[in-house]
């Protein structure tokens, strides 16, 4: 695999960078700041991306993508987290679209692609259920026929964004028999459809972004179902693969390590900062070696992807290393901020940028405890690695 840039490649970076000096304002920024759940701003930053032909680099061109190869993405994927900025909300344009625009139906295609490209319908997933979250095809949520519709009864959970979705995407059993993986359908259901209850979930990082999502008697197209009925295990698996690569975060995880070299050159006692203390140097390159060959198996992935094959077991590879680092990055940040006096909010003996980099060190180490479990837990991707890869049963 050629990991030199081309004087094209260079020039692509040059584009997207000054892109972001434009249109990534200050104002912008200031509204989309950490885990800020302002729907208004990621509408407008998303249209910001749609006027320049750039909110979904994986989608085909025929339907609105950009037509990069897989170095334009990993160019555009580095110098945005680079600046920190906050990529696209992804239920929408990384995870049903590709769902619709592979597996819909013509008039499918036409109704929710145009919208969803252009953020004018915000959706949500529901897949885990209370008591169905790694084994997801135990699910038990319920559609049965009625005409020419659905009726749907049941509970999703877990399900982030629920509070602001206009649509959720589902995987509702509509047959018992077989095996479990049989038996499911995928339907997109409108969330002002009567009977859909939202109740909302606080995170142990106290933020609303998660919730459950109760069906009573919910009425829903059957030309709302995707693809044939009963065969929605396999449109699943086609987006979760998706999923679980963009789960690795292997820039975001980058960006990160940098943050915390930045804070730990700082002097402290004595003039010397974390940076010289050898424990803290080989716990810092471990790190930067096990992001390098993540970074250069996904590069393998996002390679053969733009040969044309669907992410497959490398997906779970990705998505349990990547989780993995991401809770060491987190570790290591609540100890740095530890030795800084920075965690608590009303710390008032921290210099400030301590106290910045405790709180937010704090928030990411709380909110990544789920890394590991979201996407399909690690667990479960070591089962289907020994099944797909190793051939065990």
């Amino acid at each position: 695999m050629d990991t030199s840039f081309s004087p094209e490649d260079l020039a692509f970076r040059d584009e997207v960078r000054a892109f972001f000096d434009e249109a990534y304002d200050d104002d912008i920024a200031q509204r989309l700041e950490g885990r800020n759940n302002n729907k208004e701003a990621i509408i407008e930053w998303q249209k910001r991306l749609y006027a320049k032909g750039w909110v979904a680099p994986g989608w085909p061109v025929e339907h609105g993508g950009t037509g990069w190869n897989s170095t334009q993405k990993f160019i555009y994927e580095t110098e945005r987290t680079s600046r920190g900025i906050r990529d696209v909300v992804p239920f929408g344009l990384t995870m049903v679209a590709p769902v619709i625009y592979t597996f819909g139906s013509e008039e499918q295609k036409a109704k929710f692609l145009p919208r969803i490209l252009q953020s004018e319908d915000w959706w949500c997933q529901g897949y885990s259920e209370p008591g169905s979250g790694s084994d997801l095809a135990s699910l038990k949520t319920k559609a049965e026929r009625d005409g020419d519709d659905y009726i749907v009864n049941g509970a999703k959970i877990w399900t982030t964004y629920a509070q602001n979705a206009d649509w959720i995407f589902c995987l509702v059993r509509t047959s018992n028999e077989g095996k479990k993986q049989q038996g499911i359908s995928f339907l997109l259901i409108d969330m002002k459809s009567e009977g859909i209850k939202v109740n909302p979930i606080v995170s142990i990082d106290n933020h609303h972004s998660l919730n459950e999502v109760e069906f009573n008697n919910v009425r829903v197209p059957i030309a709302n179902r995707i693809g044939e009925e009963n065969k929605g295990w396999t449109y699943a698996k086609a987006l979760l693969a998706h999923e679980r690569t963009g789960i690795a975060g292997v820039p975001d995880s980058m960006r990160a390590v940098a943050q915390a070299k930045k804070f730990a050159a700082k002097e402290i006692n004595g003039g010397k900062s974390l940076l010289d203390d050898p424990t803290f140097q080989k716990r810092i390159s471990d790190i930067e070696i096990e992001l390098m060959a993540l970074e250069y198996t996904e590069l393998r992935v996002l390679a053969s992807a733009a040969a044309g094959s669907a992410p497959g077991p490398e997906s779970s590879l990705l998505k349990i290393k990547g989780t993995e680092m991401q809770q060491a990055i987190q570790n290591l940040m609540m100890d740095m901020a530890a030795h800084y006096q920075g965690v608590l909010p009303n710390d008032l003996s921290a210099e400030q940028l301590g106290h910045e980099f405790g709180s937010a060190a704090r928030q990411s180490f709380m909110y990544g405890r789920a890394a590991t479990i979201y996407g399909g837990s690690n667990e479960v991707q070591k089962n289907i690695i020994a099944k797909a890869v190793l051939g065990l049963e």
